[in-house]
């Protein structure tokens, strides 16, 4: 009779720290999977609002040129600014962006019968306004219209017996200042490091309004950048 009661006592207690230790893994892996939530949630920067800077480098060109033999090969420009991400859910938002943009090309071309060359920097302020698409925390895929307002061109000539003249009417033509652009791209994002490419090019051709007599032609560039970001 004892013998039995010891061996329902040590059932008992089997069982209550059988008990025990399920209550406690329990436990143990809500504390766990609640922590792993909140550093997901912590480390998901998809619905917080972002700002910050970047700096890079364009690699454009220039295409649909008409009138006078125009071929024109690509050239390198700085580009510098900032943006804003503004999140409408986890998944997809906006980013407008302000950013000083040179762009330009190297060509040579015919203007009044004589052969020349050519090497033009065009410095703009862009503005982007990209929609965004964020399938995971680490891509972001980007694309949208661009306004470009050109604030600086420089031209430089090589020497021949009408770079003068040539110059000159350069300086002269009828250029726009104000263009609609489209661009796409996406970014890598590493934290705070922001690793961007873009392509993009004019809508609108260079001229004001159609009476150019310089080559005309809308612009094209290949762009990327790195940039630091603050959320």
């Amino acid at each position: 009779m004892e013998s039995n009661n010891k061996e329902k006592v040590l059932t008992i207690k089997f069982k209550i720290n059988k008990m025990k230790n399920l209550i406690l893994t329990i436990v143990s892996v809500a504390f766990i999977t609640s922590i792993s939530v909140a550093q997901e949630n912590e480390t998901d920067f998809r619905e917080q609002l972002q700002f910050g800077g970047k700096v890079g480098v364009n690699y454009s060109n220039v295409y649909d040129s008409q009138g006078d033999e125009f071929h024109a090969d690509a050239k390198c420009g700085l580009i510098a600014g900032g943006f804003v991400a503004i999140p409408i859910g986890k998944y997809i938002g906006l980013q407008p962006e302000i950013l000083f943009s040179q762009k330009g090309f190297q060509a040579t071309g015919v203007i009044l019968g004589s052969t020349y060359k050519i090497s033009r920097t065009t410095s703009y302020i862009d503005v982007p306004l990209f929609f965004s698409l964020k399938p995971s925390e680490f891509i972001t895929v980007l694309a949208g219209p661009q306004f470009s307002y050109l604030i600086k061109q420089k031209d430089t000539f090589s020497s021949s017996p009408a770079s003068y003249a040539q110059e000159q009417e350069f300086k002269t033509d009828n250029i726009r200042k104000n263009t609609l652009c489209f661009i796409f791209g996406g970014d890598i994002n590493l934290k705070h490091i922001v690793l961007g490419a873009r392509a993009g090019w004019d809508i609108q051709n260079n001229t004001g309004d159609g009476t150019s007599t310089t080559p005309r032609y809308k612009n094209v560039w290949y762009q990327a950048t790195v940039g630091y970001k603050f959320y």
